[in-house]
């Protein structure tokens, strides 16, 4: 069995048969596991200190400053609608690039914990069901299987849109 690196992917060849696999970064939010394909992936951070921004949406914790430049933080389980994360010694900051309609963008997601970086294969992801996952499907790229079970592979780019974040106004009067 041969094995082929293309960016983030990598390609099991055996004979007759290509198996792509990509690789992500597994984190924990409360009591579930998610993971962001590593090409979205800037750095992880621990021990941050958060400034805060007044009257901004639950969900945006504070902006730290990343070389010079400020990029906002989100509050991951917040967003997801549960309570606010407990800072804790295991308490990371993963920081994004992503292109947000056309822009390319710096976002921070505070996470309970940061775990491991894997490989799925492309016949293990299971597309995202329309219930019973405690994120939006529209978030989802799709669920891995793992051996101890299923982790939920997060969209960047949908997850942490901009217009997905900001509050909604008819909500705000």
């Amino acid at each position: 069995m041969a094995k082929q690196t293309y960016g983030n992917s990598v390609a099991m060849i055996e004979e007759d048969s290509i198996t792509e696999t990509r690789q992500y970064l597994t984190f924990s939010v409360g009591k579930e596991v998610f993971a962001l394909g590593i090409a979205t992936i800037k750095e992880i951070l621990r021990n941050v200190q958060l400034a805060t921004v007044p009257l901004m949406p639950p969900h945006m914790r504070g902006v730290i400053n990343l070389r010079g430049a400020v990029v906002p933080v989100i509050d991951l389980a917040v967003l997801f609608g549960r309570d606010a994360s407990e800072v804790s010694k295991r308490t990371s900051v993963i920081v994004l690039e992503i292109t947000d309609e056309g822009e390319s963008l710096d976002i921070g997601i505070m996470v309970d914990a940061v775990s491991a970086v894997i490989e799925i294969g492309a016949e293990k992801i299971e597309p995202a069901p329309s219930f019973g996952t405690p994120v939006r499907a529209e978030f989802i790229e799709g669920l891995g299987k793992l051996d101890e079970g299923f982790v939920i592979i997060l969209n960047a780019e949908r997850t942490f849109s901009l217009r997905q974040m900001a509050p909604d106004p008819q909500t705000e009067a």
